[in-house]
């Protein structure tokens, strides 16, 4: 008792200047400390766009350059993992418009002459894109809640269904009408490609969840259609400008660490006088503590007495019932357990409540139930002559009727 009381002292004379003034302490989130993660269901959005790109393979720039304007369009669901990183997936859709030459393999879908030489094509493209962002914005300038205008910069991939002929070999136009003959190898349905992209991806906020979005994007595509003009598989550029809206799902901004603000103190010379004259007093009192908890820790504690009139164990009994059931077997386990350690003679006594029953048969069961833990003692190697049994007529407990529970067991003493 006496070492806690000195260590309550020690602490509250280290806590009383803390305590006074920590009211005037503030607590405010310190950026400087970096950005504590979200949790996996915060920070997600949504962006749908749509706008026009124009293909620029060899023979487009023989179309007007409007007819050479295609739609362009994506849907993409997304997670900022920091105020800096991010990542979206999604569907993108394209429609090329272009030209390819006369008598050369042509796209399925409208196409029709420009003229002798080349003719008008159209296609589509459908397929799915992923995205790795950056926030340029908040990496150059630091991350600011409620930021009107944000510039995130994109890398990603694109696989692409492209309804239009696949060219693989033997294909040949005709010399005599110039109709494109389709080899073995052909597939005169459909094609796939895979593209790359990259862009500057402009939001503006409307309100905290909805922002306005300006899409810069740039797509760099396998062309499977007619390529250069002999019919192979090349790359094309597609540059694209897309309008479009982003709305964040859930918790959408970040949140520093929190850090302590101590306020400044400023003090008069006779105001430093007495604190120093008050730390002086206080290293003393905390020297004279230290002192006295040391010789109480170099003190060893004495040991309680032990109390020889508590049973050693009680085996407690249904009403009714001598036998030793359920978990009073263990009680019985653990007693001749010590029984055996210990060169000891021991005094068992039977009980049963006066609340039930008759005088005869509460007797009956004080002698049954001290027989039968006796019995069960032996049986598990304690000597017969160690153990000495008598009956008490009275109550075990005297708490009343409600707990005459306690009244039905054996109590077994040290003598």
């Amino acid at each position: 008792m006496k070492k806690i009381t000195l260590l309550a002292l020690l602490c509250a004379l280290f806590m009383a200047p803390v305590v006074a003034n920590a009211q005037e302490v503030t607590y405010v989130e310190d950026p400087a400390q970096g950005y504590l993660l979200n949790r996996m269901q915060d920070n997600w959005f949504i962006q749908a766009e749509g706008g026009v790109g124009m293909m620029m393979s060899k023979w487009d720039k023989h179309e007007k350059f409007g007819n050479r304007l295609g739609v362009k369009a994506n849907l993409f669901v997304g997670k900022w993992f920091s105020p800096l990183w991010g990542f979206r997936i999604g569907f993108d859709f394209a429609r090329m418009n272009g030209a390819t030459a006369a008598g050369n393999y042509a796209a399925l879908g409208y196409y029709k002459a420009i003229d002798n030489n080349f003719n008008k094509q159209q296609f589509n493209n459908i397929g799915g894109a992923a995205d790795l962002m950056l926030n340029v914005t908040n990496w150059l300038m630091g991350y600011k809640p409620g930021r009107f205008y944000n510039a995130t910069v994109y890398a990603g991939a694109t696989f692409h269904w492209v309804y239009a002929r696949d060219y693989a070999s033997g294909g040949a136009a005709e010399p005599r009408t110039g109709k494109w003959k389709y080899g073995a190898g052909d597939d005169e349905d459909h094609c796939r490609n895979y593209s790359v992209q990259a862009g500057l991806l402009n939001t503006f906020a409307l309100t905290k969840k909805l922002h306005l979005m300006l899409d810069l994007r740039f797509d760099l595509m396998q062309e499977h259609v007619d390529g250069a003009g002999m019919g192979y598989r090349t790359w094309v550029e597609y540059p694209s400008v897309l309008l479009g809206l982003n709305y964040n799902f859930g918790k959408y901004d970040w949140n520093a660490p929190v850090t302590a603000v101590c306020p400044t103190w400023k003090y008069t010379d006779a105001e430093g006088d007495a604190l120093v004259s008050r730390l002086n007093d206080a290293n003393r009192k905390i020297a004279d503590l230290e002192d006295q908890l040391k010789k109480c820790l170099e003190k060893k504690p004495e040991a309680a007495p032990v109390k020889e009139d508590a049973p050693l164990a009680t085996v407690y009994f249904p009403i009714n019932r001598t036998q030793v059931l359920g978990v009073q077997r263990n009680v019985v386990d653990a007693v001749a357990e010590v029984m055996k350690s210990e060169n000891r003679d021991y005094l068992l006594t039977g009980w049963a409540d006066n609340y039930t029953g008759n005088d005869v048969i509460n007797t009956r069961l004080r002698k049954g139930r001290v027989a039968t833990v006796k019995k069960e003692l032996v049986n598990r190697g304690v000597e017969d002559s160690r153990l000495e049994t008598q009956i008490n007529d009275g109550n075990l407990t005297n708490y009343g009727p409600k707990c005459a529970s306690l009244d039905r067991a054996v109590t077994i003493h040290r003598k």
